[in-house]
This record gives structure tokens, C-alpha cells and sequence, in this order.
């Protein structure tokens, strides 16, 4: 459920926040005054896209923030996977844009805009004022049905994604294979020719990193040798004042005090083994020195393979693992190409079983779907009686595409006749924009109770409604808010009334800056507002009483 939206610079928004209730919330306000855009800020934070006027003039940033309560196992369980865990079922998404860029957030760490949709797509369910025109598109029919049935037909599809692939896989390396004999004879002379080239490197892995840090080692020889020198001077018994030479004279002056105090045998011990560290160090820093002397056929030897093993790189890989794994598969490849006939048989076998599983699962799928449309519509149409169609047919019908893909083979529409006598037509041939309107949230609420978002917008769900029918949307609504929580723009009064909360926003001007706000009504400021809605400009008495007796018919009316 969403419990509170905090939005700061948004557009003509300076800043509002405001918690949100279960069941039916209602957003009404004058044209303009920014309810559009309250949602708009919702649907930014879930992963929307940001136009460039967004944020508010005079701003370095705009942010807004959206804070949901969860306890939906499977919700957490992915947010776990995720490694965004939810304290006490808290989930809080936050999105700051500046200069057209963005940085999302879920419980305070960053997120990828894919992981933020994958994540909104669990929470919320935004019908935005022109969504219902997608019902014109086929495509998204067949996704209604899947989404009805998504118990039923879920390990199928999963199954027939995996096949599909696999299917794809296999025909891509067919038509791979498929060429002529000349071609087929140069393929096999380039493929050795890059086998050969690579083998004879013996390259192993791990050893360009080695051969890096020789050559920067060799390629600065002198440097280093001259360094060590100097501290061989510095170590050493041959210059007056070194390490060496005062190490020498300490062990000789303790030697002589020895004499007088015979304690001091623990310090002289402990000097000779310092000076038998220091001889050590001297003779390996000597030989350590000496060799870098002798560096240059090192060097050469170096410079080459690394020469070699980049001049591979920039032709198999950016690795020594990359450029093995496509010696691998070029010798797979020459193997195919050499034993032509046996491959492209094999391939052939196997892409026709293949085909069989796919034609098997996607019966399957297409039996599964038809079965629980039949479902589907008569629940959809139950739901459009509800919505004041009277006497209204509503079916899908189901065609092959007559090709395999990982949705399976249909291609469904849905059909509906609104009056008697008239035959079944698409909704695209038949359905005004209210009537769209009305299919639409008949179809979520047929949804709603199988679907496991809790939050669903309706961003003026009302559009071309009016009389009784409003009345009828406005009982649907609360239908769907006896189980989920509802976010509802409108400007109708009938639907205003059903709301269990509801919230004016109003927009202010000092003649300098315009600023959109939000806040909660008290159930006579409700009135109120229900008046204005009614009556336009003049609120009179009559519209008042016809206010109160709508807030008092919605109280009767609901369900919960």
C-alpha cells in the first residue's frame, strides 16, 4: 500500500506530502490546478520518463519520493534477492533529477531503472487518462487473458521461453551452416589458419599480466640500478658514515666496553646479528644490481611476446581466456564444417524436435488460454452490466499466427456488441472513448481479484461518463477498493462521493509563481468540494442538499 508521496520542485509543484489511506482515495480539483500531474510525479518515481521542463523554474532539482507498506512475502522475498531488504515491511522509493539526469533509490541504495520497474511492477498499477485506448491494439488482448490466467498457464509458458530459445539457437546455427562448397572450403582453410595461428602462441593464462610487469620492470633497468646503488653506497662499508660503517664501529666500541661490564654481551649480540643482516642485504642488493645490467635480450625477448599476444588480442579477444574460448569454438566450427553432412543432419534432427515441443507446448498454451478467456469474458461481462451496459456481448476469439514464438502461436481480439441484434465486432470498430473508458475498468476490476497489486490508479477513469452510468462507475470503484487500495482522479461528483478519503488539490498564485498543493478534507470540506463539482461557479443551497444526499447514498451503497 502506499503511504505517503513527498514531491519537491516538481513542475508547478514548490513541495507537497501527503499520506494516502486504504480502500478509495479520491483526488478531485479545478482544471489545471496540477492533479495530472501529482500522478505524473508517481509514475516519474517508478521509472517514468522525465521531460525536459520538469523541474520546477528557479530549481536546481526536483525529487520525489514514494513510501509503501509490504507484506507480500513474494515482494520481499525479491527484494531480498535484490539485496534491498525491507525493514518492518517499509519499502521507500525515492528519484532526484537534475539537468535531465536522474538517480533512483529503494530503501537508500541506487538502483538501474530496469530494477526500479521490475520492483514498481509489483507495487503499483497506474491507469493513466488515455491507457484505455490500448484496448484497440490486439496485442495487448492476448496480455489480458495471460495476466487472468497467470496461475494457470505460468510453468507452461516458462517452459515453451526456455524451448523457444533453445529452438532459435539451433536454427540460427543451421542457417550458419548452410553454404555453399567453395564458400564451405574457405571457411575450413580461414578457421585452421586461426586455429594454428593461435595454438603456436601457447598462450597461457595469467602470463600477459606477468609479461606487463617484467617489461615495465626491464624497460626501466637503469633507473632502478641506479637507485640501488645508491643504497648500496648507503648500506654498504665503502663511504665514510654509512649504515655499514657505523654498524662496524658499534660492534668494535661495545667489543672494548665488554671489557668493563660484562651485561653489555645481551646489546653485543644483538649488533653482530644486525651486522650480519646488513652483510646479507649488501650481497643480495649486489647481486640484484648486476643483473640488471644484462637486461636488454630479457627486454627484447618480452617486448615481443607481449607484442604477439596484444596483436591476438586485437583480433580473438581482450583476454587470454576470450582468445581460447574462440580457438574452442573455431575448432567446433571447423569440426561441423568438415563433417558437413553429419552436422547439417544433426542440426535438422535436432531443430525438428524442436519444433515438435514447441507445437506440443503451444497447444497446450492455446487450449489453457481458451479455456480461462471463456472465464474471463463472462466475468468481463458481468462487470460491463455493472457498468450500465444492459444487453452487451463480450468475447475473444483466437486465430494461429502460423509460426512458432515464446508467447506461443495465438493471436486473440476481443469482440463486443453493445445492443441487441448487433453482431460481435472488434472494440476498435464499435467502442467510443467513455465506452473504452468503462471496458477498461471493467477488465481491472476482473483483474483486481486475481491480481497481487495492492495500489491501482485511475487517473480520470471517467472520461465521456455521465449520469447513471457515473453512478455505476462510482460503485465499480468501490468494488475494487473493498480489496485494494485506489488512488482515483475525477472529476465527476458521483465518484467523489464514494471516496473514503478524499483530497482537493489546488492550485495558488502570487502573480510571480504558481504552486500546486494537496490536503485531506474533512467530510464537510468533502461536501463541499462535491458542491462545487455540482454546481460549477454558483453553489446554491439545492446543490448543497444534493451534495449530502450523494455522500449519504455512497455510505449505503458500499460493500465494506
Amino acid at each position: 500500500m502506499l503511504l505517503n508521496l513527498h514531491v519537491k520542485n516538481f513542475a508547478i509543484i514548490d513541495e507537497v506530502d501527503v499520506t494516502f489511506k486504504d480502500n478509495l482515495n479520491i483526488l478531485t480539483g479545478e482544471t489545471g490546478a496540477g492533479k495530472s500531474i501529482i500522478i505524473g510525479s508517481i509514475n516519474v518515481a517508478l521509472g517514468g520518463k522525465i521531460s525536459k521542463d520538469i523541474i520546477r523554474k528557479g530549481a536546481e532539482y526536483a525529487l520525489v519520493e514514494l513510501v509503501f507498506q509490504i507484506e507480500d512475502k513474494h515482494i520481499l522475498n525479491v527484494l531480498k534477492d535484490m539485496d534491498l531488504p525491507a525493514q518492518d515491511g517499509q519499502i521507500i522509493i525515492s528519484r532526484k533529477i537534475t539537468n535531465g539526469k536522474s538517480i533512483s533509490k529503494i530503501n537508500g541504495q541506487s538502483v538501474t531503472t530496469g530494477a526500479l520497474k521490475e520492483i514498481a511492477g509489483l507495487l503499483i498499477d497506474i491507469h493513466g487518462q488515455h491507457e484505455h485506448q490500448s484496448l484497440l491494439y490486439k496485442e495487448k488482448h492476448l496480455e489480458i487473458v495471460d495476466r487472468f490466467a497467470k496461475t494457470a498457464i505460468g510453468d507452461i509458458k516458462k517452459q515453451l521461453e526456455g524451448e523457444y530459445k533453445e529452438y532459435i539457437t539451433i536454427r540460427n546455427k543451421l542457417n550458419e551452416l548452410k553454404i555453399d562448397e567453395d564458400k564451405r572450403l574457405r571457411e575450413i582453410s580461414f578457421l585452421e589458419y586461426e586455429i594454428n595461428e593461435i595454438k603456436n602462441a601457447a598462450l597461457k593464462i595469467g602470463e600477459d599480466e606477468i609479461l606487463a610487469a617484467d617489461y615495465k620492470k626491464l624497460s626501466n633497468a637503469k633507473t632502478i640500478a641506479e637507485g640501488l646503488n645508491h643504497v648500496y653506497d648507503w648500506m654498504s662499508y665503502q663511504i665514510a658514515d654509512s649504515a655499514g660503517d657505523n654498524i662496524g664501529r658499534t660492534v668494535k666500541q661495545l667489543m672494548k666496553l665488554m671489557e668493563y661490564d660484562d651485561s653489555l654481551s645481551g646489546l653485543y649480540s644483538q649488533i653482530l646479528d644486525i651486522e650480519t643482516l646488513v652483510n646479507d642485504f649488501n650481497r643480495d642488493l649486489s647481486e640484484y644490481t648486476a643483473d640488471m645490467y644484462n637486461h636488454e635480450e630479457d627486454l627484447s625477448v618480452t617486448e615481443q611476446r607481449l607484442d604477439l599476444i596484444n596483436h591476438l588480442k586485437s583480433k580473438y579477444g581482450s583476454s587470454i581466456t576470450d582468445i581460447l574460448k574462440y580457438c574452442e569454438e573455431s575448432e567446433k566450427k571447423l569440426s561441423r564444417y568438415n563433417n558437413y553432412e553429419e552436422t547439417m543432419a544433426d542440426f535438422s534432427k535436432q531443430l525438428e524436435l524442436k519444433e515438435d515441443k514447441l507445437k506440443k507446448f503451444s497447444g497446450q498454451l492455446s487450449d489453457l488460454r481458451k479455456h480461462k478467456a471463456k472465464e474471463l469474458n463472462a466475468k468481463i461481462r458481468e462487470a460491463l452490466i455493472d457498468l450500465n451496459f444492459i444487453d452487451v456481448r463480450f468475447e475473444m476469439v483466437f486465430k494461429s499466427i502460423g509460426h512458432f514464438t515464446p508467447n506461443g502461436i495465438d493471436d486473440a481480439e476481443f469482440l463486443i456488441s453493445t445492443n441487441p441484434g448487433e453482431e460481435l465486432k472488434p472494440l476498435s470498430k464499435v467502442a467510443s472513448g467513455g465506452e473504452l473508458s468503462r471496458i477498461m475498468l471493467a477488465i481491472k476490476s476482473v483483474l483486481a481479484d486475481k491480481d497481487e497489486i495492492e495500489t491501482l490508479i485511475f487517473d480520470e477513469i471517467d472520461v465521456g461518463v455521465s449520469g447513471r452510468t457515473a453512478q455505476k462507475v462510482s460503485e465499480k470503484l468501490s468494488v475494487i477498493a473493498g480489496s485494494h487500495q485506489v488512488l482515483c482522479i475525477t472529476h465527476l461528483p458521483q465518484i467523489a462521493a464514494m471516496a473514503d478519503f478524499h483530497y482537493v488539490i489546488e492550485k495558488t498564485t502570487d502573480g510571480i509563481s504558481t504552486k500546486t498543493s494537496i490536503r485531506n478534507l474533512k467530510e464537510s470540506e468533502s461536501i463541499e468540494e462535491i458542491a462545487r463539482i455540482l454546481g460549477g461557479a454558483v453553489v446554491t443551497d439545492t446543490v448543497m442538499r444534493s451534495a449530502k444526499e450523494m455522500k449519504k447514498l455512497a455510505k449505503t451503497t458500499k460493500k465494506y
